[in-house]
């Protein structure tokens, strides 16, 4: 096989799936994907090198015929497969994250919100227009934290922006239909991931605060899958006669929990949580009692008894369709709610190693082309940093090709003598290449040194390509 082919084989799988109805777009993506991937972080005419490619990529980024759909589409097929590859629950994390962007004239890319004026010189009842896009995304991992990939996103920007506080005063937000809020997309988004996999009842929906939406419940229980949210509101309970927080509050403890927490200054310690559960009946909004049924769900409460110095005390109250009959299946559900930090760290990637703040397109339609390509990027980079701790005696052969083996066999040279070497082994070569030290006691590489470390690798790889066809010929 061709060594340049064969070093970007992963894009194979992940673009299998592709559903341009020209086939010249989708080989763009495939070049688009290869020289972004080789400078993560780079601008687009530095990942590009020449005037030609740097054009190229524009127009794609500006052609009508593409859009986040059709970039996405074999990263979904690619998931898909990875899902049904695996056993067991998969769990899938919601979030919404902002990209923002200093832009004269917003209104080509939208706006994301108003803020007071920072600056004393101006009158601080002003305020300016913060410019960007906004992106719901959906993570399938397993229960190890292992990221399958992306089972749905979605983007979107504002024309104007008011405020809830604004919004609130003229209108009671229970009354306003779901469809008609920004909240339809915990639902869309749900939909979506739900018919990636041939059984929903293996998905765990996870969501912060935000998603405590009653129609999210409801829309769960009628496509056959679970959720798992942090309560925010304190809805009504049994007949009505009481509400979650009352009903939790004469609940004894029943259980006793202890987990690993840094604090601001980022130091471990150790949470001493008491575990309460409880089944109840909990009652749609008073303004939507007719159109949704009350629903069976279970309330975990996590409580720390102490106050911790340097950051706040963890009160978790989750809501769940899931039944919970003992104290460890309580805790399993604060493990898995534990796990929603992983999209955070996705989001992360793309903000810090795609550098996706500091694109400098024009226009919403071809920022929202620019930010699909990186959450490709994002999520290989993030599953190459989470297979080294999940599964670390695996063959190298999973990820990585030939030659790359060759490669950091010749770069890196071993610490330790290994008669088969696993991917663990070559994932912290390419750690390595990214300045990790890979010391006795350093903690496994993360996502930082690993982006970095796969660039190098790119950039040697395609020095070693060219170099073989100069000694061909």
């Amino acid at each position: 096989m061709d060594p340049m082919l064969e070093g970007a084989s992963w894009l194979d799988e992940e673009l299998a799936g592709s559903t341009f109805a020209d086939a010249r777009l989708g080989q763009r993506l495939r070049r688009l994907l290869e020289q972004l991937g080789g400078a993560m972080g780079a601008s687009v005419p530095l990942a590009c090198q020449d005037w030609a490619a740097t054009k190229a990529a524009y127009r794609f980024f500006d052609n009508d015929r593409v859009s986040e759909a059709e970039i996405l589409a074999g990263h979904f097929a690619a998931t898909a497969s990875r899902l049904a590859a695996t056993e067991g629950p998969i769990l899938i994390l919601h979030d919404t994250t902002e990209f923002t962007y200093h832009r004269v004239r917003p209104e080509p890319v939208g706006v994301i919100g108003q803020y007071p004026c920072r600056n004393t010189s101006y009158d601080r009842r002003q305020l300016y227009t913060v410019c960007g896009l906004l992106m719901h995304s959906s993570l399938g991992v397993t229960p190890d934290g292992l990221p399958l990939g992306l089972c749905a996103i979605k983007f979107w920007t504002r024309a104007t922006f008011k405020g809830t506080t604004e919004l609130k005063r003229h209108i009671n937000p229970t009354r306003v239909p779901i469809e008609d809020k920004e909240s339809l997309r915990w639902l869309e988004n749900m939909r979506q991931s739900s018919a990636l996999v041939a059984d929903p009842a293996r998905c765990i929906h996870i969501g912060d605060r935000e998603s405590d939406i009653y129609e999210l419940f409801v829309t769960a229980h009628e496509l056959g899958t679970h959720f798992l949210v942090r309560s925010s509101v304190d809805r009504r309970a049994d007949e009505g006669t009481q509400t979650i927080i009352a009903a939790m509050d004469q609940q004894p403890g029943q259980g006793e929990h202890w987990i690993a927490v840094r604090d601001d200054k980022g130091k471990e310690s150790q949470a001493h949580l008491t575990i309460k559960y409880h089944r109840l009946q909990v009652l749609p909004p008073l303004a939507k009692r007719k159109r949704y049924p009350a629903l069976a769900l279970t309330v975990i409460c996590a409580d720390e008894q102490e106050t911790p110095e340097n950051r706040q005390p963890i009160h978790w109250r989750l809501i769940t369709d899931l039944p919970v009959t003992c104290v460890d299946e309580a805790i399993e559900k604060i493990g898995w709610y534990a796990l929603r930090w992983k999209i955070e760290l996705f989001h992360k990637i793309l903000k810090s190693g795609c550098r996706a703040e500091d694109a400098k397109l024009r226009s919403a339609e071809r920022l929202v082309n620019l930010l699909a390509l990186f959450c490709i990027l994002a999520w290989r980079v993030f599953w190459l940093t989470m297979l080294n701790r999940t599964a670390p005696q695996a063959s190298p052969r999973l990820v990585l090709t030939a030659l790359e083996i060759r490669l950091l066999d010749q770069l890196v040279k071993n610490k330790t003598s290994s008669p088969s070497p696993t991917l663990a082994h070559y994932l912290t070569k390419i750690a390595r290449l990214g300045g990790h030290l890979a010391r006795a006691k350093d903690p496994p590489p993360g996502n930082m040194v690993m982006w970095r470390g796969l660039s190098r690798l790119t950039d040697i790889e395609l020095g070693a390509s060219l170099g073989m066809r100069l000694v061909g010929n």
